[in-house]
């Protein structure tokens, strides 16, 4: 049951916009937004069960392409559980290509195992709307799942919204988001709020100043992530998370923010 709960909380928040939209639309931005990301940026992230540290995740911000007249970023994020915890040894790698829309352009998740590695890929075709999927092992290779899904929208996978959730931040509404997890097209509603709210957290030695969101989900994905989460996100042009609360099949979990790289920035302090 850890092992579930280390696991789950790199699919934690977020999950993509609802609308249809024609093939000229799919790379338009779609709201406005004073936030943005900055190329190597870098934020780590303590997993907590209880009083239990299970492990990290670790979020970077690579690099960012222009092909075609449209750019994505590079996205990466590990999960690692720490040494010493028992029944876990948890190491996983998720990458995504995230176009300027905050959407997924591609996906590709890796699960480290004792006897072997595997790999999961998701090929967003919007122009020609399908969805390639790719599943197999590494060392020996071998390729299990190859086939296409049609789809009428953009979606995101679990790294990609985490990118969206953060640029709509502060704003006051709530958004039903289609995502695309265990190969299905399942949704959750997000709500985001404005009001200002000072937040504690171990390795900030003052109070943070920070939105809110919050969402339910009505599925259950591979790593019992369901139901009820909540996040606070810095209230600035970073749009960090702080720390988030989330709800498994055992109980609850929280990420809260160990570290972070990104030029020229601080969390901003609360003011009264």
């Amino acid at each position: 049951m850890i092992r579930i709960l280390l696991i789950v909380i790199f699919c934690f928040v977020f999950l993509d916009n609802n609308s249809l939209y024609s093939n000229e639309l799919y790379y338009k931005f779609h709201f406005s937004s004073d936030k943005y990301l900055q190329i190597g940026e870098e934020l780590d992230y303590i997993v907590r069960y209880s009083f239990i540290n299970l492990g990290e995740v670790k979020i970077r911000v690579k690099d960012r392409k222009e092909v075609n007249g449209r750019y994505y970023y590079n996205t990466i994020a590990y999960i690692d559980s720490y040494n010493g915890i028992p029944f876990v040894n948890l190491h996983q790698i998720y990458e995504s290509k995230v176009n300027q829309n905050y959407y997924s352009d591609f996906f590709r998740g890796i699960v480290k195992g004792d006897e072997l590695t595997s790999y999961t890929e998701y090929y967003f075709n919007y122009d020609n709307s399908q969805i390639r999927i790719k599943k197999g092992r590494f060392s020996p290779q071998q390729l299990w799942v190859d086939s296409t899904t049609t789809v009428g929208q953009q979606y995101h996978d679990g790294l990609s919204i985490f990118f969206y959730a953060r640029m709509f931040s502060g704003k006051k509404n709530s958004i039903t988001l289609p995502c695309f997890v265990n190969e299905q097209k399942v949704k959750t509603k997000i709500n985001f709020y404005p009001e200002i709210i000072p937040v504690s957290i171990d390795n900030i030695d003052y109070e943070v100043e920070c939105v809110r969101l919050d969402g339910e989900m009505d599925f259950i994905s591979i790593f019992g992530l369901t139901g009820y989460f909540e996040g606070w996100f810095t209230n600035d042009e970073a749009s960090i998370p702080i720390v988030a609360n989330m709800k498994v099949l055992i109980g609850n979990i929280t990420l809260e923010l160990k570290s972070w790289k990104r030029a020229g920035w601080n969390p901003p302090k609360y003011k009264n």
